[in-house]
């Protein structure tokens, strides 16, 4: 399933608070298998399973610390041989009305182990508002993927618990690059979305989602890295 919806979530952690020690807040884990990870509607994983994870931390005053991995393999494409992303964020989150939120962010994208010669990490600066079921959202990179530039993504998503235990998820994403390079035509811009929905049963949370782009196969390296597929997941917080 798509990676990072923690981001629209974060608010909602760092409003928790839980007495721990002398300190106001709360900790968590999750941990996911995913059949694909897709990350702004592209595979990560060369369209193979991957085992994804993070811990997190949130004090009362809104703001929040964490980190998430997940194994990743780009090796067909030949520049990248590095098989783990290890991102780090923090932000700060609040309420701004009786069924408003506002979150301010920072994230780190890592790929430690890669030996082939590219840089891939980077840096994005994020903020997501949120209304009652709905979130929309902008992150901004000024080196996306360690070589493609100034970077702009713009999403709106939509999640609705409509029965108990069951919820459906609605994504759209906007990705638009100052520089091409990142994709292997000369598209500097592309659209990704997702429709999901989720059952909550014994702790876990079962996903079936339908991810996808609106780029051809020439376009992300002669790969079908951005095609429409079904992405199953299993999940649990902690």
């Amino acid at each position: 399933m798509l990676k990072k919806r923690f981001l629209s979530t974060a608010i909602a952690l760092a409003s928790l608070a839980v007495v721990t020690t002398d300190v106001l807040a709360d900790f968590s884990a999750n941990v996911a298998l995913v059949t694909d990870y897709r990350f702004r509607g592209i595979s990560q994983s060369n369209e193979n399973p991957a085992l994804q994870g993070g811990f997190d931390y949130a004090h009362e005053s809104g703001f929040y610390l964490g980190t998430w991995g997940s194994s990743v393999d780009f090796d067909s494409v030949g520049d990248f041989n590095g098989s783990l992303e290890l991102d780090a964020y923090g932000g700060w989150g609040t309420d701004i009305g009786e069924n408003s939120t506002i979150d301010f962010g920072y994230i780190y994208y890592a790929y430690p182990g890669d030996d082939a010669g590219l840089d891939g990490d980077y840096q994005e600066f994020y903020v997501n508002y949120g209304w009652r079921d709905l979130s929309l959202g902008a992150a901004y990179s000024n080196d996306y993927y360690g070589g493609a530039g100034n970077f702009w993504y713009l999403q709106a998503n939509y999640d609705w618990s409509f029965a108990e235990n069951w919820a459906l998820s609605l994504h759209v994403g906007y990705n638009d690059f100052d520089d091409d390079i990142f994709l292997s035509s000369d598209k500097g811009n592309y659209t990704d979305y997702s429709v999901g929905v989720t059952w909550s049963v014994a702790g876990m949370d079962l996903g079936l989602a339908w991810v996808g782009t609106n780029l051809k196969e020439d376009d992300v390296f002669g790969t079908g890295w951005g095609d429409d597929t079904a992405v199953l997941s299993l999940s649990a917080s902690f």
